[in-house]
């Protein structure tokens, strides 16, 4: 009994409860975008085969066969070919097969135009393969979106959308939960797997005070995180936008190859036309040889093999860049960073951390180091300056106790005034001293500091001064090894930093860098910028801040600190460093140059097997299958060939 499709359809609908359609819907029509043209292309093969191995006393079954094999294999390339007709009024390498299949059975031969259409539907399949499979990883994320949240308000929890959180509200994430909004967790301890966001292999620990991202997972403790950013605002969700931009930019190479396709079609066309008419006059072939060599020069001299050599590639090897927490904007951005020749950095939260720490405390008159800082820590504990901060971490460090000064004055951009145990304190910059104050011995001091590249700040009283204390905004760990990777490539490195030369300089020295402009406002960066790529080529721009936002614009490829980095430099940024780990420039413009090396492989390779083919054609004549078998061949070797940049 055939029961009617839509009876089926809606038994089906009717049996499937709400939450559940959805997902299976989502998970057929995955199904299908993965492996459904694979699917078609085996089908046709073996349809084929099925016909090829009947007796021709069943002619008519196997023409059956073979016509179920073209609808088959060809559906999905005919409907491009005829939506880029239609649609765009333009001829595509789609329709050009479809034509010199159609033909090849207009003279009989059923087996070399199936076997066309089957080998140009593996080669589709496997190109759509590599695109979807480029997809699924740097878009695998998305399907890591929270869509609720437990919102914890007055002792009583309830759950929302989390487009409904807003920055304040508290949310408790249990054991085994993803988090569903940037924030910063206010009680609890955990251990959050971030490699969703940022690459990292080992769960990070978290406690009160640290900083969580959406669409992160909780591992065993219960979390309470205040909310910092609405859900548009997320982290997650600027990844998302990144994953739409990437898959639709296409690089320069492949948008040339599209052009070149168009006028080449058209000139395809025209020359078989003149194959098929012309010959049988000057030549006084058969119309049945003339139309055969005529389809024989459609399917060798068709672009196949040309217009893969570059899509593939070049979403592999963003594929591949997004596993390392490499997120790239387009492919026309792997190919500028292939050319690179500076890579320009800012200095703070670039190189450096960008939190400044103590580094060396000295005292004077009967105090000890530990008596100095105590107090130091004890007069700067009611102040929100970053160095009054790194000087309370550094006592908290030591476990030294810090009281609480009274009448805390403000010396706005000198330093504060405090009363503390009777006494005036005042610490700040140097130039806060008073000359009577400052000995030669702690003038020699300060000096040395300075030329270290150190920022000095001075603690006196009454009776003098009591302390200096050295603080300096340390490197990354990896900021020495990313240098050195990038110059064994070849690369330039340089450093553009508004912070004052002396601190710049030893920053470069302890980093390797040899390129180092300091004092700068955002617009002299910009002017930096096209000054390097004036002397050296093509330049990337690595920053994290909104001031660094108008140099990443200018730069050949502008590089942002997904983590720290501002919403500006995101927006602006051609490449994000996911996990910040400026380390990875390096691998980046290394899968680069292999993107480049293959895309010139192929192109080679797919232009060389045309041109012996039209001319093995034209010279000594080739039978149809070869034809089929050496283009769809090179089609499906250069789509191969791009694969390899999947591998790490």
């Amino acid at each position: 009994m055939i029961v009617p499709m839509q009876s089926v359809e809606t038994a089906v609908k009717e049996s499937v409860s709400p939450s559940v359609r959805p997902a299976a819907e989502n998970q057929l029509k995955g199904w299908l975008r993965r492996y459904g043209e694979g699917l078609a292309a085996a089908m046709s093969g073996v349809l084929m085969a099925i016909a090829w191995m009947l007796s021709e006393d069943y002619a008519a079954v196997k023409i059956g066969f073979y016509l179920a094999a073209f609808i088959i294999g060809g559906f999905i390339k005919a409907k491009e070919g005829l939506h880029t007709l239609i649609v765009d009024r333009d001829l595509d390498v789609n329709l050009l097969m479809i034509f010199a299949a159609i033909g090849a059975c207009c003279i009989g031969y059923w087996l070399e135009g199936a076997m066309l259409i089957f080998i140009f539907s593996l080669s589709g399949a496997l190109e759509s393969y590599t695109m979807e499979r480029s997809r699924r990883d740097i878009s695998s994320l998305m399907d890591l979106k929270p869509e609720t949240a437990l919102r914890f308000e007055n002792g009583i929890e309830t759950v929302v959308a989390i487009e409904q959180l807003v920055v304040g509200d508290i949310v408790l994430v249990k054991p085994g939960e993803r988090i569903p909004s940037d924030g910063v967790v206010r009680e609890g301890t955990s251990s959050v797997n971030q490699a969703s966001i940022t690459g990292e292999s080992v769960p990070v620990d978290k406690v009160s005070g640290d900083e969580v991202f959406a669409g992160t997972l909780n591992g065993q403790g219960a979390l309470f995180i205040e909310v910092t950013r609405s859900s548009e605002s997320t982290l997650f969700a600027k990844i998302i936008r990144l994953v739409q931009e990437a898959q639709s930019e296409k690089p320069s190479s492949q948008l040339f190859i599209e052009r070149f396709e168009r006028i080449y079609a058209r000139i395809i066309i025209l020359v078989t036309i003149l194959l098929i008419t012309l010959p049988p006059f000057l030549f006084q072939w058969s119309w049945s040889d003339t139309f055969y060599k005529a389809m024989v020069f459609l399917v060798v001299a068709s672009p196949c093999a040309l217009v893969a050599s570059i899509m593939p590639a070049m979403l592999s090897a963003i594929s591949n860049c997004a596993r390392k927490g490499l997120l790239f904007k387009g492919g026309a951005h792997i190919e500028n960073l292939a050319e690179t020749k500076v890579v320009a950095f800012d200095k703070t939260g670039t190189l450096t951390n960008g939190k400044p720490v103590v580094t060396d405390v000295v005292s004077f008159q009967d105090y000890s180091d530990a008596e100095m800082l105590q107090t130091a820590a004890s007069i700067e504990s009611l102040s929100e300056h970053p160095l009054a901060k790194a000087i309370v971490q550094k006592a908290q460090e030591q476990g030294l106790r810090i009281d609480r000064p009274s009448e805390l004055t403000s010396l706005t951009g000198w330093g504060i005034q405090a009363e503390w145990k009777g006494d005036i304190w005042k610490i700040g910059k140097p130039s806060l001293v008073e000359a009577k104050f400052l000995t030669e011995e702690i003038a020699a001091v300060i000096s040395r500091m300075q030329q270290q590249g150190k920022t000095v700040t001075v603690m006196h009283n009454s009776s003098g001064v009591v302390g200096v204390i050295a603080l300096q905004d340390r490197i990354r760990p990896q900021t020495k090894a990313a240098v050195e990777q990038l110059q064994k490539l070849g690369v330039k490195v340089a450093m553009l930093t508004g912070d004052q030369n002396r601190t710049a300089q030893a920053i470069a020295k302890e980093a390797g860098i040899d390129l180092v402009y300091a004092e700068l406002l955002p617009e002299e960066k910009v002017r930096r910028v096209k000054e390097l790529r004036e002397a050296y080529g093509n330049i990337a721009m690595v920053g994290d801040g909104i001031n660094d936002a108008p140099a990443l614009a200018t730069a050949t490829v502008g590089i942002a600190m997904g983590v720290a980095g501002s919403d500006a430099a995101l927006e602006t940024a051609d490449l994000v460093l996911m996990n910040d780990d400026i380390e990875k420039i390096a691998a980046a413009i290394s899968i680069g140059k292999r993107a480049k090396k293959i895309l010139k492989q192929n192109i080679v390779f797919a232009i060389t097997v045309i041109a012996f083919l039209i001319a093995a054609n034209f010279i000594q004549g080739i039978a149809l299958p070869i034809g089929v078998i050496g283009h769809e061949g090179s089609t499906i070797l250069v789509i191969l060939n791009g694969l390899r940049l999947l591998r790490s």
